[in-house]
């Protein structure tokens, strides 16, 4: 480069006409990063920039199209009414993004982290109730969807599990939708079967949430898991295009994978190795999906063979409850992500997670515990980031994140300075 990166840098930001905010949004790096590359040679938090997003910008300035494209101002609007799901305010697939409004939701999760890491508190949402309907067994995302609405200051009524509700008496869909709507302000479903949450959703007028319809998306999860692996990169250097994505496991039933791919192919010359036990792979309308931008895609059945070279290991646990006569042939023992596995294919900057719940017990092949106290591991910064995601797409649905910025303020309580044992050298990398 024959200027410094500081000029070049602040070169395209003229010439695109943005904002240190917009643009970092634009070339899919958090304002944190751009903000070290900014700084003049020679200060002591000045950081190198990465070739790839040097790459990147001299594409962009230097490519008419690519300026219009990338120069132009945010699309006019509220973000919820640019993700709204059959005009309605409501989340039910990650088809309802664009990249532009995926990484717009993330810095609005920028400014929760505050509010999820126990340092201030906002009541925005002071007065809301929340209906959480879980008609499927859940722990994390049940109570990390109350817990967001709870640090926005709501509340939160909760039914799980068809036994408690008055479904088990014959109650349609429609009509649970309906009741549920006169008493709660925002409603998130989750239900084993693929669609209902669209039946629950066509119901009402006020904000539904997909919390997983069977074997069909999980939508707050992919966002939870994008958000993660930006945040991952941004510590790491690194830009998610171009990367090389492994996901591992039950691809057939496993909604997690079925939206982050989705989410994924929103970026630029994606990588995708998808591995899994015969019988359980990708079903070929994902696979179309993700392929239509030019990503390459790759399936195997061999683990080791899969991983070789990966930025980012995606495991997932067998949906043996959502089996319909499939065998588990070639899910043995080799087929288990570890310690061993990863130092043998990966480098040392990989990226490992999981969904969770992760099966622990011996024999069930599921991502190893001897990788718990390994920095590569992800799967805790992963779940913790469902909170700050959460919380977001609760502001944005019900217009409340302009908010959240001019209503904070500190916490009473001493909160910890980080949250697990092995947290404390990822400490203030938000």
């Amino acid at each position: 480069m024959a200027v410094s990166q500081q000029v070049f840098l602040r070169d395209a930001m003229r010439r695109l006409n943005l904002t240190r905010d917009v643009f970092a949004a634009r070339i899919g790096v958090k304002r944190r990063a751009l903000d070290t590359w900014l700084l003049p040679e020679g200060s002591q938090e000045a950081r190198n920039m990465p070739e790839v997003v040097s790459r990147f910008v001299t594409e962009i300035v230097e490519n008419s199209a690519l300026m219009e494209k990338y120069a132009q101002s945010a699309q006019s609007g509220p973000l919820r009414d640019r993700i709204a799901a059959d005009s309605k305010h409501q989340l039910l697939s990650v088809d309802q993004f664009t990249r532009e409004s995926v990484e717009e939701l993330f810095r609005v999760a920028d400014l929760m982290q505050p509010i999820a890491r126990r340092q201030k508190v906002s009541r925005v949402l002071e007065g809301a109730v929340l209906g959480n309907l879980f008609f499927e067994a859940s722990t994390r995302t049940r109570v990390s969807f109350g817990a967001a609405f709870c640090r926005l200051g709501g509340s939160v009524c909760d039914t799980t599990g068809f036994t408690f509700s008055s479904m088990a008496k014959g109650e349609s869909i429609y009509d649970t939708s309906r009741v549920m709507s006169g008493y709660v302000d925002a409603m998130v479903i989750r239900h084993p079967e693929k669609g209902s949450v669209a039946e629950f959703a066509a119901a009402t007028n006020i904000p539904v949430v997909n919390g997983g319809d069977g074997a069909g998306e999980h939508p707050s999860q992919a966002l939870l898991d994008l958000y993660t692996i930006l945040t991952e990169f941004s510590r790491l250097g690194k830009l998610l295009d171009g990367a090389h994505i492994v996901m591992a496991g039950d691809l057939k039933y496993g909604r997690t994978v079925h939206s982050l791919i989705k989410l994924l192919a929103l970026y630029r010359g994606m990588k995708f190795t998808l591995v899994s036990p015969p019988g359980l792979e990708m079903p070929d309308y994902l696979l179309e999906k993700a392929g239509k931008n030019g990503h390459v895609i790759e399936q195997t059945h061999d683990l080791a063979a899969g991983l070789k070279g990966a930025d980012v290991i995606y495991a997932t646990r067998v949906q043996k409850e959502r089996f319909a006569g499939e065998n588990l042939e070639g899910y043995t023992a080799d087929f288990q992500v570890n310690r061993a596995l990863v130092d043998a294919c990966c480098g040392p900057d990989v990226i490992v997670m999981h969904p969770l719940p992760r099966d622990s017990r011996e024999g069930a092949h599921d991502l190893s515990t001897d990788l718990n106290h390994d920095s590569r591991l992800a799967i805790f910064r992963q779940a913790d980031n469902g909170i700050p995601v959460r919380m977001a797409i609760f502001a944005v649905l019900l217009g409340v994140e302009g908010l959240v910025q001019h209503s904070l303020r500190d916490v009473t309580w001493t909160p910890p300075s980080h949250i697990g044992p092995d947290d404390s050298v990822f400490h203030g990398m938000y």
